[in-house]
């Protein structure tokens, strides 16, 4: 990939750079926040390191994944990007379904093809130095899945070999220019603009599931959608109650 031929291609204000590998773009743009002057995208050939939420390791082959990260200052502290994954699981969505690729949103970070995961998101955070933060959002997108990189998941993983066929530059720029749009919007107005989006890309809306943290279920309920901070809204016995992203996956199950 070639951080000059993204950049000409895209209509955001982005510093581009690729890199052959590191261990997570993530974890490098974090440590760079506090010395960044513009929104800056990384993006890796290869992540030998890569995270996925709640400590988990992100899997990947050379030049079968997609990896990269996008650092973007939001004015204010950290509580203020309550509903940011979706936003961003919005954005991607719609910029994947523009490439023929139609995709469904699973809270509160996936995104799925045909049932199996296609694409996670990860959002870090760090300070700026005028009491602003930094938001760094790493996503990891398959687009082809050998046998043995499935295995080694050890779960059925979704792939898009349409967006393999494409020029990876010019997908890298779409997905970026969507990706700013969004964030722009998130700042302005935070998450409120995209919930009927998210709502109506759920994968599981009006699907009983279960609520797992660390292989326990904490509730049962009926997924009906999020509300204005991205939280979950589940109708359970007790009545509906809504919840909040963090250390917690959200299962099929029954009611």
């Amino acid at each position: 990939m070639n951080a000059a031929a993204i950049a000409a291609l895209s209509r955001a204000a982005v510093d581009v750079e690729v890199v052959a590998e590191t261990g997570s773009t993530n974890a490098d743009l974090l440590a760079r926040a506090s010395q960044l002057r513009r929104p800056t995208l990384l993006i890796a050939e290869h992540q030998s390191a890569g995270r996925g939420r709640a400590g988990r390791s992100w899997l990947s082959a050379p030049g079968d994944t997609l990896t990269f990260s996008l650092a973007w200052q939001f004015a204010g502290a950290p509580q203020r990007l309550l509903g940011l994954p979706l936003a961003v699981g919005v954005a991607l969505a719609e910029a994947l379904a523009a490439l023929d690729v139609p995709v469904r949103l699973k809270w509160p970070n996936d995104l799925l093809k045909d049932g199996a995961k296609l694409a996670g998101i990860l959002i870090e955070t760090g300070g700026a130095a005028d009491g602003d933060t930094w938001a760094v959002i790493g996503v990891g997108l398959n687009l082809l899945m050998p046998d043995q990189l499935e295995t080694r998941i050890g779960r059925a993983a979704a792939s898009a070999p349409w967006l393999a066929r494409m020029d990876r530059d010019a997908l890298m720029a779409a997905l970026l220019d969507a990706l700013a749009a969004a964030l722009a919007q998130f700042g302005q107005a935070g998450f409120a603009p995209f919930r009927p989006r998210w709502d109506a890309l759920h994968a599981w809306h009006d699907r009983p599931v279960a609520i797992v943290d660390h292989g326990a279920v904490l509730q049962h309920g009926v997924a009906r959608g999020v509300d204005d901070s991205g939280r979950l809204l589940l109708d359970t016995a007790a009545g509906r109650v809504a919840v909040l992203a963090g250390d917690v996956s959200l299962r099929l199950g029954e009611h």
